[in-house]
């Protein structure tokens, strides 16, 4: 369990901790918003190398992220498994992504439908591979659920699924069975607000 002071929320990361701001949802639900671009260089690479040890024992040959705060996990994850290349599921309807593989999604910090899209031209780079797919934060499953079916929707052969944090246990039923993939350096409540202020809310 982590601890509350002054609208922030400090939790393990790994070998690291960290104090996440509180972001409310609405009146009485809350969130510990993890913003991987807002940690650092050095902080970036360890937690790499440690969600990597996680990783490794699955074998993977290439990691795969969605955009944006993926991409930052992506890298260092890579780095530390010693590859040269990752992938990444944009967001955004790019002039190359006219005839990309599309997945709808949604998302718990994101207003508004999304699309999740692979360029054909890197569908080689994950067809046939074992693929790790990482993220910051899987949160309700559903944007890890869209990662899942287009990286197999590209011949992708998923054997791991990592993330910083894993936030309340909404996302293991989302998953259904590949919620037994995914392996995290640490776990985040949502949070409801009492008389007394925010207390964590695990289920």
């Amino acid at each position: 369990m982590g601890l509350v002071v002054d609208g922030r929320y400090r939790v393990e990361i790994g070998s690291q901790t960290a104090d996440l701001p509180l972001v409310p949802l609405g009146p009485d639900t809350a969130i510990s918003l993890l913003m991987t671009i807002d940690h650092g260089v050095r902080f970036m690479e360890q937690a790499g190398r440690d969600l990597a040890e996680l990783l490794a024992p699955a074998e993977p040959e290439i990691v795969a992220t969605a955009a944006t705060l993926g991409i930052p996990v992506a890298i260092e994850v890579t780095k530390a498994l010693g590859f040269d290349d990752y992938l990444v599921l944009q967001k955004t309807a790019k002039i190359h992504l006219g005839d990309a593989l599309a997945e709808p999604l949604s998302s718990i910090t994101t207003a508004g439908a999304q699309q999740l899209l692979l360029d054909r031209a890197r569908i080689p780079a994950v067809a046939g591979q074992r693929v790790a797919l990482v993220d910051d934060v899987v949160a309700t499953g559903g944007s890890m659920a869209a990662c899942l079916r287009l990286l197999r929707a590209a011949g992708a052969n998923v054997v791991a699924v990592g993330t910083l944090l894993a936030e309340g246990a909404g996302w293991s039923d989302a998953l259904g069975p590949d919620a037994g993939l995914v392996r995290s350096l640490g776990r985040i409540p949502l949070f409801h607000r009492t008389d007394g202020g925010w207390v964590e809310q695990w289920g």
